[in-house]
């Protein structure tokens, strides 16, 4: 009996001193580090910020787009035959009807002088029938065979003067040449390109947009056209036409603009990027894009407010303004260029991370470095 008490007192004192070592373990000791944490200085970290401004936006349709030429074909003659005259140079602008090429029509001259002169006999013989009819001495059907075959060698003339006409290519409108094709002595075949011909003021821009915005999409709407070739130049214009069928397959309407093109910069193929001028300019707040972060949670920003330094934090931030920071939910809207439109969330005036928000943790207290924001490229690349 005297053991097995000792050794009920001696599982008791385990069990105890075990059920201590839990407690302490699990309970005291994780207060105890969150007290000598809370009690330590925080680091501070050093934030790019900007201040929540106010703009005047106007909505925009963006959309990609081409242009083309007011007028553009590809030069081609009717008839074939040798080239014996190119009277034109590449890139050249030319009026309506500027000769431009040349083909050989020795033997339709030829043709022509023939008809020519048996067009005059059958005029004589004509005349000569209607005197021997005036006086009763031949049948009408001898006037008739004549005035047919007048007719005949008339028309005669008149084929040969087209086909002339065919070889002698001149342009159809005023514009601007492309780089020709052809040399002199080259036979060319009827249909075949000799160049391309292409009004290019005013030009066209063709884009597509979304049936949603049909009934935002009307002509006379303001146009603005950005090209990679002019980085910074902004080519305005206005809505001409506005397709009268939707496409069944992209559920997208075709809209044309007319864009004034008086230096001849804009060329038809090249690449656009459109916005429509859609509504009046409403008054919106921006911050920098890289303010955003974005999330499946939500999108948020970290807003700054002033905080007082913490023992330990003046010599860490030095004579810095140190700032607490509000994690906030916000709901963005439009972008233009590095700038974002925020619908809800930030109210103008209010400072905000713009970079470093990676780095940052709740309760943590940070310094504006006004020389920590990336510098933007110079130009942008566009999306």
């Amino acid at each position: 009996m005297k053991r097995a008490l000792i050794f009920i007192v001696v599982l008791l004192l385990f069990v105890g001193l075990a059920g201590g070592l839990g407690y302490f373990q699990f309970f005291v000791k994780p207060d105890m580090i969150k007290g000598f944490i809370a009690q330590a200085p925080q680091p501070v970290s050093a934030v790019a910020a900007a201040r929540a401004e106010t703009a005047e936006w106007t909505p925009r349709l963006p959309a990609i787009g081409t242009f083309r030429a007011l007028q553009g074909v590809e030069v081609a003659p009717q008839v074939g035959g040798i080239v014996r005259e190119i009277k034109f140079e590449s890139s050249q602008d030319v009026g309506k009807g500027a000769p431009l090429v040349q083909i050989d029509d020795s033997t339709e001259q030829a043709d022509l002088k023939s008809n020519d002169a048996a067009l005059k006999n059958a005029e004589v013989s004509l005349q000569r029938q209607r005197q021997l009819i005036a006086g009763g001495n031949t049948p009408q059907a001898n006037l008739d065979a004549a005035w047919a075959t007048r007719d005949q060698a008339a028309a005669a003339a008149e084929h040969t003067r087209a086909i002339i006409a065919q070889k002698a290519i001149v342009a159809p409108f005023a514009g601007r040449l492309g780089i020709r094709r052809i040399d002199v002595g080259q036979y060319v075949s009827p249909g075949m390109a000799l160049v391309t011909l292409q009004q290019l003021d005013p030009i066209y821009v063709d884009f597509s947009l979304p049936e949603q915005n049909l009934a935002d999409l009307k002509p006379g709407q303001r146009v603005e056209a950005q090209v990679d070739a002019y980085p910074g130049t902004t080519f305005k214009g206005t809505i001409k036409f506005v397709d009268a069928r939707v496409a069944a397959d992209t559920r997208n309407v075709l809209v044309r603009g007319e864009i004034p093109n008086p230096q001849k910069k804009l060329l038809p193929g090249m690449f656009a990027n459109v916005n429509v001028l859609a509504g009046a300019s409403t008054e919106v707040v921006t911050l920098p894009r890289t303010s955003i972060s974005y999330s499946l949670y939500g999108d948020s920003v970290y807003v700054l407010t002033p905080a007082p330094q913490k023992a330990g934090e003046a010599q860490a931030a030095g004579s810095d303004q140190l700032y607490a920071i509000e994690r906030r939910f916000v709901r963005p809207g439009d972008t233009r260029e590095d700038k974002v439109a925020i619908n809800e969330g930030v109210k103008p005036g209010e400072l905000v991370v713009s970079e470093g928000q990676i780095k940052l943790q709740p309760n943590a207290r940070v310094r504006v470095d006004p020389n920590a924001g990336l510098k933007p490229l110079s130009p942008r690349p566009r999306e």
